[in-house]
């Protein structure tokens, strides 16, 4: 498959959300988070919802570290 970063030899392209700076990152994903609440369709965690994921979080984090513990 050809690349579209034609001329650029270090691999990493200079274009895109993921090159930015880590400080225009947040503004553009703050301004996406209000304009989200402006409109009515941000979701909002209920606090049984917030406590469910970090359940999951936990166990998953849980497993990781004892897989990688076996290895």
């Amino acid at each position: 498959m050809a690349s579209n970063n034609q001329g650029n030899t270090g691999g990493k392209s200079n274009r895109g959300f993921a090159s930015m700076d880590p400080e225009r990152q947040r503004q553009i994903a703050s301004e996406g988070g209000k304009a989200a609440h402006e409109k009515g369709t941000a979701h909002e965690f209920t606090s049984e919802e917030a406590r469910e994921a970090g359940r999951k979080g936990g166990q998953a984090r849980s497993a990781n570290r004892k897989k990688a513990s076996t290895q």
